[in-house]
């Protein structure tokens, strides 16, 4: 039975090659997140919640994740019509790998008892009905992405044309996805914290 969360790069795995120095390896840089310290003593992770995370921390999460959806599309030999290349670019793709991510983490953590991968792999099955409904409704394909279509509401503006954009490096167009995220979420921060007072510190 293959773990997916053993290394286990195919001879014929793109990889992500020509990446500046001070990128990231999508496969070494973030080992140190597999096992930090006391990990193995921790009980069950939390829930992740995407819009509270700290910069540092989201950075962490954006690169865990992908590195268990690479694991988990290719010990499955899941299509990209159930997990489609530009995953990170959705939101409604994030959260559904994500939650299923961390049932994951739950049903093979040491402290649980051992019928709860057997639960995990039936609700694995209702995951990926919801994932093949998200991908089919975004229009997310193999080799070119496009924003997920909007309703617009009575009263308000109609959203942009959209339009399909054809991305030649899925990893390149990872790390420089997360990368403006996590810039995104830092500016954020700072400016929140701008405006702390100088002799007490307390926030507005």
């Amino acid at each position: 039975m293959t773990d997916p969360t053993a290394d286990h790069n195919s001879p014929d795995e793109p990889q992500a090659d020509g990446l500046p120095d001070d990128d990231f390896d999508l496969d070494e840089d973030y080992d140190e997140y597999d096992t930090e310290e006391g990990e193995e003593d921790a009980g069950p992770p939390g829930p992740v919640n995407w819009y509270l995370l700290r910069a540092d921390v989201l950075e962490k999460e954006w690169y865990a994740l992908n590195r268990w959806v690479e694991r988990l599309r290719r010990t499955y030999g899941l299509p990209a019509s159930v997990i489609p290349p530009f995953w990170h670019r959705h939101d409604e793709l994030v959260w559904e790998l994500s939650a299923l991510h961390l049932h994951w983490l739950c049903a093979y953590h040491p402290e649980q008892d051992g019928s709860a991968p057997f639960g995990w792999h039936r609700d694995f099955a209702d995951a990926r009905a919801r994932l093949r409904e998200w991908v089919a409704a975004s229009g997310t394909r193999l080799d070119r992405d496009r924003p997920t279509r909007q309703t617009a509401w009575p009263g308000e503006d109609p959203p942009e044309p959209i339009e399909d954009v054809f991305v030649a490096d899925r990893d390149r167009d990872f790390v420089d996805y997360v990368a403006a995220r996590v810039a995104e979420r830092r500016a954020a921060e700072d400016a929140f914290y701008a405006g702390a007072d100088p002799e007490t510190g307390e926030l507005p």
